[in-house]
């Protein structure tokens, strides 16, 4: 895992010898550098190591390292981040995403957590400041 690891936060591995089936729930951070088939739902953070496969019908994690594949739907409540080699196919949702060169990527990709954009061009100044003035007034 070449330093990947972040000091102090515990991690459980599934070593490159593991081929798990099923549903998986966890609160910390999972690494998977075998491979892996169905459904993850977890709080923590899942790290696909390279050479790791996940094919699920439905990944909710709080954040996604992808250094290997992973197929299904991926929805991460803070960030998904895509290292060279990686591949991943199904639709992404993140608040944040992050694709480095030489990934490859087929899917679909929806940004969450986002609150709605003003737009400043195409409104009067007036209206513009007079909901600046609203919304000062309402904290």
């Amino acid at each position: 895992m070449d330093g990947k690891k972040n000091a102090g936060s515990p991690m459980v591995i599934f070593g490159n010898t593991t081929n798990f089936s099923g549903f998986l729930r966890f609160k910390e951070t999972l690494c998977i550098q075998g491979k892996f088939k169905g459904t993850i739902e977890a709080t923590g953070a899942l790290i696909v190591d390279k050479g790791a496969v996940v094919e699920a019908d439905h990944i909710s994690v709080t954040s996604l390292i992808v250094y290997g594949t992973v197929v299904g739907t991926v929805n991460a409540m803070d960030k998904v981040d895509m290292f060279p080699g990686a591949e991943v196919r199904g639709d992404v949702s993140a608040a944040r995403l992050r694709i480095a060169d030489g990934v490859l990527f087929e899917g679909h990709c929806g940004m969450t957590g986002i609150e709605k954009d003003v737009e400043i061009f195409s409104r009067p100044t007036e209206e513009i400041k007079a909901e600046l003035q609203r919304g000062d007034g309402e904290n």
